[in-house]
C-alpha cells in the first residue's frame, strides 16, 4: 500500500512540474475539439402519430376481411416508399439545391435514413423525422423536420383515401371478360349434351332414362313395402283388440233383466270380498243367496240381453279401414313389379352411348363449377370494392399532429463540450506523465535507492529566496487563470448552446 500511494505522488509530482505543458496541450486539444464539436450541425426532430383503420366491420362480417400483418406492412411501404419520399422533397425546401436525378436519389436515400415509421399498435403508427442540413440554419432545420412529417401525412391520406379503386375496377372488368369467355364455353357445352340426349332418349342415362326410371320405380316399391309392413302390423293389432272387445255389454236394471241383477249381485261380492269379508259374514250369506236366486231368473231366459259395445263398433271400422289400405297397398305393389320387369327389357347395353353421355357431362360439370367459382368471386370483388369506396375501409386520422422542435436531439452539445474539456484535461496530464517518465530524474529518495541499490544518507530542500517565491506565486497565478480561463471558455460555449436553443423555440 505505501508503494502505491508513493508511486501516486510521484506520477503527481511529475505532472505537476510539467503543468505548463499539460495546460498547452489541454488548451489545444480543447480548441480542437470545440471547434469539431461546432461543425456538427444541430439535428432537430419531429414527431407525429396516426390512426389508420386497416379493417372494418362491414368488412368482417361479410368475410372479406384481409390479412392484418400485410396491411400493416402495406401502410408501412407507403409511407416510405420512394416515390412518396421523392414528393415529399420536391415538396419541402430539401428541393431546391436538387437539379439532377442523381442528387434526387441521394437526397431521396438521406431522406429515407432520417425518417422512421414505427407501429405502436396494430392501427397506430409514429412518424419520426430529422432534418440537420449545413446549409440551413437551427430555426430552417426545426421548421424543415416539421414540414417533412406533414407532407408525408398529406401525401399518405390523398392516396390512400382515394383507395385502390382503380385497380379494383380494372380487376373486376378482367373478371366479367373471364365470365364471358366460361359463359360461352358452358353453353356451347349444353348445347352438345341437349342434342346427344335428344337422338338417344330412350337410352341416356338421367331423370328420364331408362336406368333412372328402373331406379325410381325401385324405390318407390321400397316405400310400398314398408307401408304395407305397416298396415299389416296395424290390422292386427285391431284384431288383437277386437278378440278382447265384447260385442255386447250388460246393463243391470230393467233394461238388462235378471242376466244383469246377476252381474250387478256377482261384482258386489267381488267387492266384499276385496274389503276382506268371509263367507261367514251375514251380508256376504245374504248376497250369496240373493246371486242364487238370480241365477235361475237368468237360466228361464230366452237369450242374452245387453246393448252394443261402442268400442266394437268402432274397432270393426278401423278394422275394414286397415284391410282396405293392405288390398291398395298390394295392388300397387303388383304394379310397380310389372312396371320394373318391363323397364328391365328396354335397359340398354350400348357401352359406347354410356361412356360419351358420361364424357358429355364431366365436361359441362367442370365448365360449370369453374363458372360458378368466377361468378362468386366477381360478386366478392364488388362487394369489396362497394364497401372500400362508401365505407372508406381504410380509414385516416391524425392523432397526434407533427411536433415543433424546441430544442436538438442531436448530438448532445452540452454534453460534448464537457467531454471535451476531460478529454483535454486527461491528454495534457497524459503527457505532462510521459515527459516525466522520459527524464532520468528521481522525485523521491526511495525511488534514487531502488533506481541505483545504494543506501541514501539524506536529501535537501529546495530554498527559494524572496524574490523567486514572488515569481513562483505569479506564475502559479498565471496557471490558475489558464484553467480557470479553459472552464470559462465552456461557460461561454454552453451559453451560447442555449440561446441558440432559445431562438429555435
Amino acid at each position: 500500500m505505501t508503494n502505491i500511494y508513493e508511486e501516486v505522488r510521484i506520477a503527481l509530482y511529475g505532472i505537476w512540474n510539467r503543468r505548463w505543458l499539460a495546460l498547452g496541450i489541454a488548451w489545444v486539444v480543447c480548441l480542437v475539439g470545440w471547434l469539431a464539436v461546432a461543425m456538427v450541425p444541430n439535428s432537430y426532430e419531429s414527431k407525429a402519430r396516426i390512426f389508420v383503420q386497416i379493417d372494418d366491420v362491414l368488412s368482417d362480417q361479410i368475410g372479406i376481411g384481409g390479412d392484418r400483418k400485410r396491411d400493416i406492412e402495406r401502410v408501412r411501404q407507403t409511407l416510405t416508399s420512394s416515390v412518396n419520399l421523392e414528393k415529399v422533397v420536391r415538396a419541402t425546401r430539401l428541393g431546391d439545391k436538387v437539379t439532377s436525378d442523381k442528387q434526387m436519389e441521394s437526397t431521396v436515400a438521406g431522406l429515407a435514413k432520417a425518417i422512421k415509421v414505427v407501429s405502436q399498435q396494430d392501427n397506430l403508427f409514429e412518424i419520426t423525422a430529422s432534418s440537420g442540413s449545413r446549409g440551413y440554419s437551427d430555426v430552417e432545420n426545426a421548421k424543415l423536420a416539421q414540414d417533412i412529417v406533414q407532407k408525408m401525412i398529406d401525401i399518405f391520406r390523398e392516396e390512400n383515401l382515394a383507395g385502390g379503386r382503380g385497380e379494383m375496377t380494372d380487376t373486376i372488368a378482367f373478371m366479367d371478360q373471364q365470365l364471358q369467355d366460361r359463359q360461352k364455353d358452358l353453353e356451347a357445352a349444353e348445347q352438345r349434351r341437349q342434342a346427344f340426349e335428344a337422338k338417344n332418349a330412350g337410352l341416356m342415362p338421367g331423370s328420364g332414362g331408362v336406368t333412372a326410371r328402373i331406379e325410381g320405380a325401385r324405390s318407390e316399391l321400397r316405400g310400398v313395402d314398408s307401408d304395407l309392413l305397416a298396415a299389416q302390423s296395424a290390422l292386427a293389432a285391431v284384431n288383437g283388440q277386437l278378440s278382447g272387445t265384447p260385442p255386447t255389454i250388460m246393463v243391470p236394471g230393467a233394461a238388462g233383466g235378471a242376466k244383469g241383477a246377476l252381474a250387478q249381485a256377482q261384482s258386489e261380492l267381488a267387492g266384499m270380498r276385496a274389503r276382506g269379508l268371509t263367507d261367514s259374514h251375514p251380508d256376504v250369506q245374504a248376497l250369496k243367496s240373493q246371486i242364487a236366486g238370480l241365477a235361475k231368473l237368468a237360466a228361464g231366459e230366452g237369450g242374452p240381453a245387453g246393448t252394443p259395445n261402442p268400442a266394437y263398433v268402432s274397432l270393426q271400422s278401423i278394422k275394414a279401414d286397415r284391410q282396405a289400405s293392405i288390398v291398395a297397398l298390394q295392388s300397387r305393389k303388383a304394379s310397380l313389379q310389372q312396371d320394373i320387369a318391363q323397364l328391365s327389357t328396354q335397359q340398354y347395353s350400348e357401352p359406347a352411348v354410356a361412356a360419351e353421355a358420361a364424357r358429355i357431362n364431366r365436361d359441362y360439370d367442370v365448365l360449370k363449377e369453374q363458372y360458378d367459382k368466377l361468378l362468386r368471386d366477381r360478386e366478392q370483388l364488388r362487394l369489396r370494392g362497394q364497401v372500400e369506396s362508401e365505407r372508406n375501409a381504410v380509414k385516416f386520422e391524425v392523432i397526434d399532429p407533427p411536433t415543433t422542435p424546441r430544442s436538438p436531439s442531436a448530438p448532445d452539445r452540452p454534453m460534448l463540450l464537457m467531454l471535451v474539456l476531460v478529454v483535454g484535461l486527461a491528454a495534457g496530464c497524459g503527457v505532462a506523465f510521459a515527459m516525466a517518465q522520459l527524464k532520468s530524474s528521481y522525485s523521491t529518495t526511495g525511488q534514487l535507492e531502488r533506481a541505483t541499490g545504494l543506501p541514501v544518507v539524506g536529501s535537501i530542500s529546495l530554498g527559494m529566496t524572496r524574490e523567486q517565491r514572488s515569481e513562483y506565486w505569479k506564475h502559479l497565478k498565471w496557471f490558475a487563470g489558464g484553467t480557470v480561463g479553459l472552464a470559462a471558455v465552456l461557460v461561454v460555449l454552453l451559453a451560447l448552446e442555449y440561446m441558440k436553443r432559445g431562438m429555435v423555440a
